[in-house]
């Protein structure tokens, strides 16, 4: 699919219309860009640090409001939401960041369990989806450890786990890997995919030309805050 044929889209469940958004007149961060996130899709994001990639994802978050255009999700602008719909919003949206974010106090259940009673879940819910999620993931055996004793590779699967708990339609990863060595990478890639062909919209920011390739997803290119390229199934050409 070329690029018109993607950013002309905007059934799908996340539209991004002429989106700009400039900090200050000599910074702009993402400049006209337009392109559309189906359901259940797998997407990588990529392009140089300052592309313009994690200003795209706080414009979906509602972390931020663009300049000019609309970040659509299910056909209405995320930045006029108010307090209370942004939340919602945010509760249908699992992030997966770099650095993990695990509760260094909470065990690896108490750490997904906790993500489930922020979002009002029950304890008959908690007791039965917190070991369906780590079995998922291959951390079932770890239930009970303390992040500070799981390895980089674990912790990131437990970050999944957390991300996925309370079954949101997208899953973003912001450089999930970028802590990880090949090995480790590989496997969380392999989690992610799995997510994804369970029905989960998957967007994944990477500089990571290793994982765009063995993905042979779709890839969106961004460079200097511009949409350059927008390949069904692409790799990392930059």
């Amino acid at each position: 699919m070329t690029t018109d044929e993607n950013s002309h889209n905007n059934e799908g469940l996340i539209h991004f219309d002429n989106v700009s958004k400039i900090y200050l007149e000599d910074a702009v961060a993402v400049k006209d860009v337009t392109f559309t996130i189906n359901p259940a899709e797998f997407i990588s994001l990529v392009g140089h640090s300052g592309a313009g990639k994690t200003t795209l994802l706080k414009l979906l978050l509602a972390e931020e409001a663009p300049s000019s255009g609309n970040v659509l999700f299910e056909s209405t602008p995320v930045h006029t939401l108010d307090g209370h719909e942004r939340t919602k919003l945010r509760r249908r949206i699992g992030m997966v960041f770099q650095d993990f974010r695990l509760l260094s106090h909470k065990t690896a259940y108490e750490n997904i369990a906790f993500a489930m009673e922020v979002s009002g879940r029950g304890d008959s819910e908690i007791e039965a989806d917190v070991p369906y999620v780590l079995d998922l993931v291959g951390m079932l055996d770890k239930m009970w450890h303390f992040p500070a004793e799981l390895s980089g590779g674990e912790k990131q699967r437990l970050a999944i786990a957390r991300a996925i708990v309370n079954q949101p339609d997208v899953v973003i990863a912001d450089e999930p890997t970028g802590n990880l060595d090949p090995v480790n990478t590989f496997d969380v890639i392999q989690i992610l995919k799995k997510i994804n062909s369970l029905g989960t919209t998957v967007i994944l920011s990477t500089h990571n030309k290793g994982v765009v390739d063995i993905l042979e997803d779709r890839v969106v290119t961004l460079e200097d805050g511009r949409l350059i390229r927008d390949d069904d199934k692409g790799s990392y050409i930059l």
